[in-house]
Formats: structure tokens, sequence, C-alpha cells
């Protein structure tokens, strides 16, 4: 295949300062959370993006002192040797596949806690920035810089500038974005100072300056230098001399950095989730960028759309295509553009699963692609699977994205597999979930996984087949995999902790009532324990067709756990648009048909909720009952020659998709070697340079 010439400015090689980009494809910074202690494995990931055909590969946040501190929240660290040496493993794996790697150097001034550093923050004026404190509990307030911290932040930036060109590094970063201290220098709300580092644009901008030239004196003629820079505070401010504040900051440092990462201010809108936000939501705040300087920008809008990609250059938005979230669901979307492979991107669908990983401080999880994370621990390749030496036929019973991504990986071993589903659509859940408000992009789950299938000879797939034991015995394949899902089911507790039965009533309903296009009568209370995005997207889908209802949860906020996607503020803004109540820190006890009655989780409370029927969003149970009467019938599958029934997915332990997906790939590429339940390798950090070790350029 050719690639087709509308694409071909996307693989122009564009210089940054002294160094070259081989194409226009760059992995901005991003947590991976693997840090230091895990060098291998981020050594890997990054690796599998330079092969993949990333021009530019990069780290995430590494901080240049102990005074910008993140723990337990992963963060790599450009400290002492055994840094340099852990990063060095990253940048000879990115020069492999002749990319630039580059290093996102940060302190985090008053956005950190320095738990395990013990060191005050630092804030230009003492501010603690508030987020930090509400969303991570941090109690200690930071230290007012005076002209001395100020000296040694940039001698800070300086010597990890030059240790980060020891291990190899091409591009070196300042960080002003995001909350971190160089953005707090920015925003007078958070920056009071009546000396030359407070006060006017100029004077709140003259920081970052300064830490652009250290970084230049100290790597400049041999890396290129970028300034990563939050513009959408400063964009809504009114300029004196220029439309807005963001314009007068890229007039004044318009020929200091060698390059402009421009982005957005919160991780809500700077990677918002797709449910909310559609590609290249970046534009109105960013478009003016190139117009005030010459030198190349960057910046995301979870670009997938390579049509999308050549309008943003064309239309001189940007020099470089930026991806996080798109370079970690396909690593090999750049190769697959140049090689005329478009149809085979694996596209990002926003569900920010991988921006959970970082809350959770583990390696990054994709739900598109299940080898994120798992290059060196595990040994998967994002594109590659080694062919099996013994071709056996697969039968596996359910086509969600458990179900598919087992197909899938089985197929590209060379197995003769056959899929059966009893519905009338492949997908699962995801036939019914992609139909409900903000998730139309997560069916990219279930299209990319049918698109690669329908071209596998070695591959016959079957709808509205309904399968039993009798029929798996007459069918008698070499291994059986079950793959059904799990059922919401309409269990109560009495407590976060206790379960206490069900809620019985004819006007209860689960989510499967509503997917099977059973619909409640209003007023309608929905909830939620589920705490993910299911009961707020139903409630949202149910206000939406005209039904009256209000949520209900147990948790703080609704949706709790979208917090840890960045989607949480967006739910509120939704239901809010949607004009729904909502009541937190409750339990729903008791429904009689005309009134629910509500308890409050820690005063015992009770207040009582005119409603006519109630939705449960709470427990999932897997269906089990086809894999239970297999093993029941043991002795006959053995007859039949089956040696193994397996389960995955939802029907081995209900979660998100990405447990779904992850779960049908690691059975696929174990299922009938020695490797299967094998634990992953165990990384571990450097500590104390070996003698041999020699940094990969020498010091000047």
């Amino acid at each position: 295949m050719t690639r087709d010439s509308r694409y071909d400015v996307l693989f122009e090689p564009v210089k940054i300062g002294p160094v070259t980009a081989p194409n226009r494809f760059y992995q901005v910074p991003h947590a991976s959370g693997m840090t230091n202690a895990l060098p291998r494995v981020r050594a890997a990931f990054r690796e599998a993006k330079a092969e993949g055909g990333w021009g530019v590969v990069c780290t995430g946040a590494c901080s240049t002192d102990p005074s910008s501190d993140d723990a337990p929240l992963p963060m790599a660290t450009m400290w002492d040797e055994n840094d340099v040496r852990a990063h060095a493993l990253m940048t000879d794996a990115v020069h492999r596949h002749g990319s630039l790697a580059g290093v996102e150097l940060w302190h985090g001034g008053a956005a950190v806690m320095n738990r395990a550093s013990r060191l005050p923050p630092l804030s230009p004026s003492g501010i603690p920035w508030m987020a930090t404190h509400i969303g991570f509990m941090g109690n200690l307030r930071p230290k007012i810089m005076d002209k001395s911290d100020i000296r040694n932040v940039l001698k800070w930036q300086a010597e990890a500038a030059r240790k980060a060109r020891s291990a190899g590094f091409d591009v070196v970063y300042v960080y002003a974005g995001m909350g971190y201290l160089g953005y707090e220098f920015l925003l007078p709300e958070y920056n009071h100072r009546t000396d030359e580092y407070g006060g006017s644009i100029a004077n709140r901008v003259r920081f970052v300056r300064e830490l652009i030239e250290v970084t230049k004196d100290a790597v400049g003629e041999h890396c290129g230098v970028a300034l990563r820079v939050s513009l959408e505070e400063l964009r809504g401010r009114p300029g004196q001399n220029q439309p807005s504040e963001a314009h007068e900051l890229i007039e004044l440092l318009a020929d200091c950095p060698d390059l402009f990462d421009v982005k957005m201010d919160s991780s809500p809108t700077d990677c918002s989730a797709s449910r909310f936000t559609g590609e290249g939501s970046h534009e109105p705040v960013i478009d003016f960028v190139k117009t005030m300087t010459n030198k190349p920008v960057v910046g995301v809008g979870r670009f997938t759309s390579p049509d999308t990609m050549v309008s943003q250059i064309r239309r001189g938005v940007l020099d470089f295509i930026g991806g996080a979230r798109p370079s970690i669901a396909d690593p090999f979307l750049p190769a697959k553009i140049r090689e005329g492979r478009v149809e085979e991107i694996r596209e990002c669908i926003g569900c920010n699963i991988c921006i959970s990983s970082w809350h959770d401080g583990v390696p990054v999880r994709c739900t598109q692609n299940p080898t994120a994370g798992e290059e060196w621990r595990r040994g998967w390749h994002p594109e590659r699977v080694a062919p099996s030496a013994t071709k056996e036929k697969v039968l596996i019973v359910g086509g969600g994205p458990a179900g598919l991504e087992c197909a899938l990986t089985l197929g590209r071993a060379g197995h003769e597999v056959t899929l059966a589903d009893s519905g009338r659509a492949f997908g699962g859940r995801l036939t019914f979930e992609r139909t409900l408000p903000g998730l139309s992009a997560w069916n990219r789950v279930a299209e990319y996984r049918l698109g690669r299938l329908n071209d596998m000879r070695n591959v016959s797939m079957y709808l509205e087949s309904t399968l039993g034991v009798d029929e798996i015995v007459d069918l008698a394949p070499d291994r059986v995999v079950v793959a059904t899902g799990a059922r919401w089911t309409n269990m109560l507790y009495s407590t976060l902790e206790i379960p206490v039965g069900t809620l019985e009533h004819p006007n209860v309903f689960t989510p499967d009532d509503i997917a099977a296009g059973r619909m409640p009568e209003g007023p309608t209370l929905v909830f939620d324990f589920d705490n993910y995005y299911m009961g707020g997207v139903l409630t949202e889908h149910l206000a939406s067709i005209g039904i009256d209802v209000s949520y209900v949860t147990p948790a703080g906020q609704a949706s709790a756990w979208t917090i840890m996607t960045n989607e949480l503020p967006l739910v509120h803004r939704a239901l809010a648009n949607r004009k729904v109540p909502v009541t937190t820190l409750h339990m729903v006890t008791d429904f009689d048909g005309e009134t629910a009655t509500l308890t409050h989780l820690f005063n015992g409370e009770q207040i009582a909720v005119a409603c006519r029927s109630v939705l449960i969003v709470g427990m999932r149970s897997p269906r089990g009952e086809l894999y239970d009467a297999l093993m029941a019938r043991s002795d006959e599958l053995t007859a039949a020659g089956i040696r193994s029934v397996e389960r995955i997915g939802d029907t081995l332990a209900p979660g998100a998709i990405a447990h779904a997906v992850h779960s049908g790939h690691k059975l696929a590429r174990e299922l009938g070697t020695a490797e299967i339940g094998k634990p992953y390798r165990r990384d571990t950090p450097f500590v104390d340079a070996e003698p041999d070790f020699a940094p990969r350029v020498a010091a000047e």
C-alpha cells in the first residue's frame, strides 16, 4: 500500500533549534506512571512509539530538585547520576528508531506537597494551589520565594538540563503550565510580588524567560529548548497592547525557546474526555501562536484523523501534531499513515483510563491498547503477536470487548478461531453504551477489532448463535473461551461495606432494562453506587428523552470515580444543565412504588422522595451460567477433545472495558503456552551507578 499524497506534509522534517525532527508527529510529554523506579518498563513503552514513527518522543514531568516532589503520585526525577542512567535507557531506545528524545523538566511549585522530601513547597507569593490541597488532602502551605529561591530554581533547571543532555536527550523543556511553578508566576492571583517578577505581564513572564535562558546557556548549542505553557486562562484576559495576555506572553517570548508546546490550563480541559469534547478542541485557545512567532509550535487535541492533522498544518495552527492519548492507543499511528494503512489506526476513544493510571500510581493502561505498559513486563508488542507453535481450534462464546480482543489476538497468532454471539451485532455492552450521551466514540473498541477480524481467513464469526453445552461438545474445539459478560443487579448496601440483599419491586430497574428498551416512568430516581460513568450517563439519557429524573449517590460527588478520569467537573456541569437534582451521601433503603426512602450515610437520618421508579446502578454479576454448565460436564468435554475452558472479561470479573480488553488479550497471548498464569517481570530502579557506566554525551 502507498501513502495518500495528501498526507505527505506530515512526514516533512522540522528543525527544533540545533536538532531536526524526522517528521511532524510529536509525542508530547505525558505521564506514564512508570518513573525512574521502572526504567526498563518506561524505556520499552516509549520505544514502541519511536518504532511506530513518532518523530519526537518525550518523557513525562521530570523533577529538577527534591523541592518538587509529587510522591506518592508517580513522578520522574533528574537529580543524580542514577537518574541519568535510568533515563539513558529510554533515550537509547528512542534513538534506535531515528526519533528525537525529549525531557520535560519540571518544578511543581505550590502544586506539589513534598510529602517524601518534607521540604516546604515554593510559591511566588505563598499562595497554595487549591486543587492540590482539596484534591490530595495537603496541609503544608508553601514558602514565599525570595531571590535566593529564584536563583536556586534557575540553578536546578540548568543542572538538570546538563544531566538531561548527558542522558542523551535532544529536546529539553521549560514547563510553565498546569498550575506548576512557572505558571504560578504568570497568574496575578498567585503572583502578588512587587519586585521585578510581579505586576505587569512583562514582569510576570520574567521568571519563565530566565528559565529558558539558563537552559539555553546549559545545553542550547546541542539540544532544542522547548517551552510548555498553558494559555487558556491568559487567553481570557484582555491585554494592554494585544487582544489578550496570552498574546502578550507569546510576543514577549517569541524568539526565546526553539519550540512552543501550547496547552490548556487544567486536566479536565487539557485532556478532556470524548464524552464532553471533540477532536481539536484546543484550537480556539492556541490558534494565534503561530502568527506571533517563527518558532515551531506543537499542540494536542486528541488527533486521530490524518485529515484533521493535515488541516492543522495547512491552516497554520500547528507545525507538529502533538499526541499523548492517541500515541498510547496506537503507538504505530504515524507508520500506518505513512504506509497507507489508515483504516488500521487504533483510534483513541477518549475515555481517559490512561489518566486514571497516574492517579492510581501505576503504569499506564489503555482501553484500546492492552499492550500499553506491558511491552517490557510481559513482552507484548502493540502490533506483533508471535505465531503459535501449535495451531488450535478455539471457540469464543461472546463477542463483546473481551471476546473481540481475544479473537483478534488468537487470529494473529495463527489459531483457527470461531467467534459466536447470541446478539444481532458484535460489541457486547458497547451495542447499548455507544448510544448514550457522549459515548459514541467508545464504539471504536468494537469497530477497530471487527475491521481487522473481517480480513482474517482463519477467523469465523457468527451472530444470533446461542450455544449451550451440547452444541459446544458437538463442535469439539480444542479450547473454549467464555466471554458472556455480566449483568447489572438490584443489590443494595446498608453502608458502603455491608450488602443487605436486593430491592424488589416491579418499578425497580437496572441498566440492563434500559438497554433492552424497558423504560421507567417518571419521576425516576437514579441510585448510583457504581460511581463511574454509567449512573451519570443514564441520568442524562433519561432527562434527554423527557423523563423527570433525580440522582442519588452515597459518594460525596456524582459519578465520584470520574475524578480519576478528569471528568468529574464536567459530569456535574452536564447534570446541572439538565436541571437534575443531585443528592450525595445517601443510600436508598426502601421503595414502595410511590416513595423512595433515603438514609444518610453517616447520621442515619431519613428523607422521603416521591418517585414512581428507581434505577439502580450498582453491582454487576458475571453471566457465568454457560461456564458453570460446562464445568459440570467436564468429563464430556474431555471425551470430545476439549482441552480447556477459560473465562475472560466481565465473565471472569466485572470491570471497566479496559479490564475486559486486557483480559482477552492476556488469555490469547498465553493460551496453550507455559506462560499462562505466570507473573509479569518485575523492574528495579538503578541505585549507585555501576563503575563502567558512561554518560551518553561527554561533559563539556
